[in-house]
């Protein structure tokens, strides 16, 4: 079962919340010469989550792919814009529960830092986030704006949630607003 079909979807949500707090204390308990890559970070998340009994095996993957999503997108508007991560989030950032943007925040900069190493010219990793990440409804997300990829309907998201339909036209794929 996907997590878009799971009718538990608060214990989800409370699960990308707990595995999003392991990423942001791995990458900050790390030996300064040993930082941790978010993948190893998030996966160190995923089998901390297991072992406790949290999530199944494929619910942990899927959440893993998640944030690992979130992270990315927030790091590559953080890397390639002069604006501040509040207009990424197209929300005042005083509605955001102050621990979740805590945690977007700091590990979304150090993925920031992470992927500035791999821009340089002679890189092949330069096109990897060119393209648009596309959203579905029953996946979950972390704060931010997404639109819809049919009408765009704005739907925001003042902390983790679980994606709705749009309630404009009931489209499932929606995409990060751009201010």
């Amino acid at each position: 079962m996907s997590l878009s079909d799971n009718p538990n979807t608060s214990s989800l949500i409370k699960a990308y919340n707990q595995m999003m707090s392991r990423v942001k204390d791995t990458i900050d308990n790390a030996e300064a010469h040993a930082i941790p890559t978010l993948q190893k970070a998030i996966e160190q998340a995923k089998k901390q989550a297991l072992h406790l009994g949290e999530v199944t095996a494929e619910e942990a993957d899927e959440i893993g792919n998640y944030i690992k999503r979130d992270i990315n997108d927030a790091a590559e508007y953080l890397m390639e814009s002069s604006h501040e991560f509040s207009e990424w989030l197209m929300l005042d950032i005083e509605i955001i529960e102050q621990k979740v943007l805590e945690l977007f925040l700091s590990v979304a900069d150090k993925t920031r830092v992470e992927l500035e190493q791999f821009s340089h010219p002679n890189c092949k990793t330069d096109n990897m986030q060119q393209e648009t990440t596309v959203y579905k409804s029953g996946e979950i997300t972390g704060p931010g704006s997404l639109i819809c990829t049919n009408c765009q309907q704005m739907i925001q998201f003042s902390t983790t949630g679980t994606i709705p339909e749009c309630s404009q036209c009931k489209h499932t794929l929606f995409q990060r607003a751009e201010k």
